[in-house]
């Protein structure tokens, strides 16, 4: 037997304590696993979103949430009205619902927008075409569509009523490619919101300024409008991102503590049962350095094994978790990248080096003598 095979087979001699040992490490691993790839996902979509081109400010109904298609509505009115202050290029209204389970997602976020206004949204058919104006068609973001096992040619039941899918779109917005569009005019039927719409979509004169544009809307319609702008979103989006690095740091530090202890506690206990063995080893010739070699590799080798395992474990519970509490399906999609690997066989070769150096050193010193008489 070679000498790295020795270290590659001893940690695993007992197989109930070396499980139990890989499965305390991969927890921790696969927490930061998942954390990772989830923020990974919110910069990519974050990315996106800020490189989709489409209008920079989203208008709604003081204290409305437009996304979840909750709170106020407005008047059909204000799309017109905003194009009178400075700086404003276009606009354009949109009545957005919630349609009840569509397939295998619990809910659906529909849009009705004028078909020739809806690049203020980004959207951009590449498969099919439009729908018409006061039809019961409808086109679907490339992230929904699969989701819901529909492409150009099915049918989808929206709102109580068959609608034809004539298209697929893309926009570079993770969420807005997430939803389905139709006829304002049809959807505003279906949700009994004649002459009303959830927001206004504003795109501004390129060498406006965003933010004096948001402010001149809101001076204008006080305690009526609010205004987000993508830069806000952006920053909103920064925030998250950087509270969930900051979450998988500070789980780092707490895998590497707990992964060491743990560690170290196997180690000894494997250098206790093996005394007679080590010194048997001593007294045909080995020296201290290599013994303490052979238990840091041991070491080193569960934990490099529990960094498999917490990968796996990792990468197929956020895709899990995500799937199953997602209302949508795909507004969040988790990013893995070798970084994250990489990351994660750091941690785990930092644990198995801090929580072998102990019993390995301690099993470097034992007198052969001592060790052979040891019962």
């Amino acid at each position: 037997m070679s000498y790295f095979s020795l270290i590659v087979k001893n940690p695993f001699r007992n197989r109930t304590r070396a499980a139990l040992a890989i499965l305390g490490i991969s927890i921790g691993i696969a927490t930061i696993v998942a954390l990772g790839m989830i923020t990974d996902g919110l910069t990519a979509s974050s990315q996106s979103t800020q490189n989709s081109g489409a209008a920079e400010i989203m208008v709604t109904a003081e204290g409305s949430n437009a996304l979840s298609a909750t709170g106020g509505t407005l008047s059909e009115s204000y799309v017109n009205d905003l194009q009178s202050i400075s700086g404003v290029n276009a606009t354009a209204g949109e009545i957005r619902g919630i349609t009840p389970a569509a397939g295998t997602v619990s809910g659906l976020l529909v849009s009705g927008m004028n078909s020739n206004q809806t690049n203020l949204e980004g959207v951009s058919i590449t498969n099919g075409s439009m729908y018409t104006e006061g039809s019961n068609q409808v086109i679907l973001g490339k992230e929904i569509a699969p989701v819901l096992n529909k492409s150009v040619g099915s049918t989808i039941s929206l709102f109580g009523k068959e609608f034809t899918v004539v298209g697929i779109y893309q926009s570079g917005n993770i969420v807005t490619d997430s939803m389905a569009f139709t006829s304002m005019s049809t959807l505003q039927g279906l949700t009994n919101t004649n002459g009303k719409i959830t927001l206004v979509d504003v795109k501004v004169n390129e060498n406006a300024n965003v933010s004096t544009v948001a402010t001149a809307i809101t001076n204008a319609y006080p305690n009526q409008l609010s205004t987000t702008t993508q830069s806000q979103t952006n920053e909103l989006m920064s925030k998250t991102t950087g509270s969930i690095k900051t979450a998988s740091a500070a789980i780092s530090v707490l895998a590497i503590i707990i992964g060491g202890i743990g560690i170290i506690n196997v180690m000894i206990m494997s250098v206790y049962e093996r005394t007679r063995e080590i010194g048997v080893l001593k007294a045909v010739g080995w020296s201290g350095k290599d013994i303490l070699i052979m238990i840091l590799g041991e070491s080193i080798i569960l934990t490099l094994v529990a960094a498999v395992v917490g990968i796996i474990l990792g990468v197929v519970g956020s895709e899990g978790l995500l799937a199953f509490f997602s209302t949508s399906g795909s507004f969040l999609k988790p990013v893995f990248t070798w970084n994250i690997v990489l990351r994660a066989f750091a941690i785990a070769l930092i644990v198995g080096i801090l929580g072998g150096v102990y019993p390995a050193y301690r099993a470097s010193r034992l007198p052969p003598t001592e060790a052979l008489r040891y019962e």
